[in-house]
């Protein structure tokens, strides 16, 4: 049995966690390129989160020819070459073999080079940041030739990245990259495969897909410093191309706008066309300060002067809102929406106390839904108390066998599609 780090939904997951890693390269305006076929959906959601563009290099693995998934080297677009001398001698591959391996390979690479590319022309690298992604190191063959066709191609900085790697990849590879990233590096490591719950081949269709997406319009993605008097708290605004609507984060005690839960539902919003804002709403030096961590009043004050400044913005300038707040946060975002000077069309909280908005809960308009994982039995009854307060629509939605964080399998993913939904129907509407 593996920990919860060592292991992946699938190449999509993979790639949400991967992301988490590299948010260094925000504002260095990488490119990130894929190994087709299983690295594209992985480097997908890898430039989607760094707002980069996306493209491939083109590898084919040379499997020895009695054990075809065990590499002895690989090939790229460019003529690059990279044979694994070792290998090749342990598994006895004679020289005519090795050519047929090769001859084979090459053909279904310019194949694959003339599908997924058509007239499109490979990424200009020339004094960029290159992200070179796969869906994981097994001999580290196919990414050392990727690093070195991105690097013939004129990038000035490599970085190869994946989810998972052998824990002795950094001493095979770091002669090919600037710098190594992984989410894992479990041990023992037998396959790629192990680490994944859904390791199915990925398509060409599905390859197209994700290379058509990542050069339509692209999304909209920028740091965002708000002024409330003499605070300046730090946020990230996120806009589809054309968005409908805007949701605003309001995180919980602890957490703070890096929070990965909140950033996977957020990620989720930005698919179904809606823009995103998560923002911190203490600034570092009142975290540590508990008081102020449960001060509803203060954080509901500060959500709704961000709402009103954030109506300033022009990509989200008139665009309907919503809130969406976790544990305590979720308490300010109930708070902000009774505050009539605050147009709030739509409210979801995770697992929330909106016992701690106090009296102001009777004052809220706004649909809301509270979600609340079944296992949570304390929030539950906080929930239900609080519905017989709540004069708005609501709901209560209980997700069975999650907890008060929603870290089993498959439960933010539920939590993630019930506010999609939630939003989607209620931001449609005028405010109330």
């Amino acid at each position: 049995m593996y920990a919860r780090g060592t292991h992946f939904t699938d190449r999509t997951d993979a790639g949400r966690r991967l992301a988490a890693r590299l948010e260094h390269l925000h504002g260095a305006d990488p490119v990130v390129v894929a190994l087709p076929r299983g690295g594209v959906p992985v480097a997908a959601e890898v430039a989607q989160a760094l707002d980069a563009p996306l493209d491939i290099c083109v590898i084919r693995k040379l499997g020895v020819p009695y054990q075809p998934e065990l590499g002895m080297g690989a090939i790229g677009e460019d003529g690059a070459r990279v044979i694994n001398d070792q290998v090749v001698r342990l598994a006895g591959v004679r020289p005519e073999q090795l050519a047929a391996v090769e001859a084979h390979e090459r053909a279904e690479l310019e194949r694959r080079a003339r599908r997924y590319r058509g007239d499109r022309p490979p990424a200009d690298l020339r004094g960029r940041t290159v992200v070179v992604v796969d869906d994981g190191i097994a001999t580290g063959s196919t990414a050392r030739a990727a690093c070195r066709i991105v690097r013939a191609r004129g990038a000035a900085r490599v970085v190869l990245a994946v989810p998972v790697a052998p824990p002795d990849w950094t001493a095979r590879l770091s002669a090919d990259a600037d710098e190594l990233v992984a989410v894992a590096t479990p041990s023992p490591f037998y396959a790629i495969g192990e680490f994944y719950d859904d390791f199915t081949q990925t398509e060409d269709d599905e390859v197209l897909r994700h290379l058509a997406r990542a050069a339509g319009p692209r999304t909209l993605s920028r740091e965002l410093t708000v002024q409330i008097g003499a605070l300046r708290l730090a946020g990230r605004l996120t806009v589809p191309p054309e968005a409908s609507a805007v949701v605003l984060f309001a995180h919980g005690s602890g957490s703070s706008r890096h929070s990965p839960r909140n950033r996977f539902v957020a990620d989720q919003l930005n698919r179904a066309g809606l823009a995103t804002l998560l923002f911190d709403l203490l600034t570092e030096a009142e975290e540590p300060d508990r008081r102020k961590v449960f001060d509803v009043a203060l954080l509901g004050g500060r959500l709704a002067a961000v709402t009103v400044r954030l109506a300033e913005e022009a990509e989200v300038r008139g665009l309907p809102v919503g809130y969406f707040g976790a544990s305590t946060g979720a308490a300010a975002a109930l708070w902000a929406a009774a505050d009539p000077a605050v147009l709030v069309s739509a409210v979801v909280s995770r697992g929330g106390r909106p016992d701690l908005t106090g009296p102001r809960l009777a004052e809220v308009r706004a649909p809301t839904l509270l979600i609340v994982g079944g296992h949570d039995d304390l929030v539950i009854d906080l929930n239900r108390r609080a519905q017989e307060q709540m004069e708005c629509e609501n709901e209560l939605a209980v997700i069975p066998r999650a907890t008060h964080l929603f870290e089993e399998p498959g439960a933010l993913e539920e939590v993630a599609e019930l506010a999609r939904e939630w939003f989607l129907r209620c931001l449609t509407v005028e405010p109330p």
